[in-house]
């Protein structure tokens, strides 16, 4: 039988753990999660124990990211699967806080990014979103202390939100971007995607679609402004209701006026029916 990861529920339990993964003298990779785990994650904890020697999976569903709009209630959550699912991953250890432990009573301390968190994209239509991400991020950091530090890039401004935390705040931990796991019709991994009808299951691989054809186009010479117009186009007429699609310097995620303003990132957030998605690709 594979081996799960040793579960820990409290702050002193965690200390102890991550002495001891210390004493010997193996570094540490932490992978953060919300749970629900699929093979995307998995990847990441594939990727961990490449890089590091001993790896920290955290599931936590973070409130402070989620608007009262928003699906925090019905947000998956099925810690035997999560745990059956890191059997045999090369997880050392799972950090399975309760709310009260990361957020007690008294707690009034909130980081609130800027530069990569406020070019537009997702923080337009989740103002509350990067300063919950940060916050949650930097405790689990202080708590893990990892040496390296993995998250996906289907959230690509998270990602980049997340390294120039690193880089403001001096902490010394290398954040790593792992590549989007794409299911077989190109449908980006996400734990949001058992929200899916069967029949908005068959639409939903239309972003990524329309994402690689406006890539390839821009790479071969297409003017950026009619391009994203098009995508934007097909998107919703596919039955989405966008909340945007651009093109993006991949660096700064700053708006780009032409190819020549690259490296080039689009990015994509739309909804099908009650769940959003996002996506992105590279050209």
């Amino acid at each position: 039988m594979a081996r799960q990861p040793h579960v820990v529920r409290t702050l002193p339990a965690l200390r102890r753990a991550v002495a001891r993964l210390r004493q010997t003298q193996q570094t540490i990779a932490l992978v953060p999660t919300m749970g629900a785990l699929h093979q995307g994650h998995l990847s990441l904890v594939r990727l961990a124990r490449q890089r590091k020697r001993k790896v920290i999976v955290s599931i936590f569903v973070n409130p402070a990211q989620f608007a009262p709009t928003e699906d925090l209630a019905s947000y998956p959550r099925d810690l035997d699967a999560d745990l059956a699912a890191l059997a045999g991953s090369g997880a050392d250890l799972a950090w399975v806080p309760a709310s009260e432990t990361m957020y007690p009573p008294g707690f009034a301390t909130r980081i609130v990014p800027g530069g990569p968190a406020s070019v537009d994209l997702e923080d337009k239509f989740r103002p509350h979103f990067f300063a919950g991400v940060a916050t949650v991020v930097t405790k689990l950091f202080l708590q893990c202390r990892p040496d390296i530090a993995i998250f996906g890039e289907k959230d690509y401004q998270q990602l980049k939100v997340i390294r120039s935390l690193a880089t403001d705040l001096d902490l010394p931990i290398e954040i790593l971007g792992a590549p989007i796991v794409r299911a077989s019709d190109g449908l980006a991994m996400s734990s949001r995607n058992a929200y899916l009808s069967a029949a908005e299951r068959t639409v939903a691989p239309t972003l990524y679609r329309v994402l690689k054809g406006c890539a390839e186009k821009i790479a071969g010479g297409a003017e950026l402004a009619p391009v994203i117009a098009q995508g934007r186009a097909a998107i919703e007429r596919a039955g989405f209701a966008l909340d945007y699609l651009e093109a993006r310097n991949a660096d700064t995620l700053r708006p780009i006026g032409s190819a020549q303003d690259g490296p080039i990132r689009l990015l994509v957030a739309a909804r099908l029916g009650h769940t959003r998605l996002i996506d992105n690709v590279g050209v």
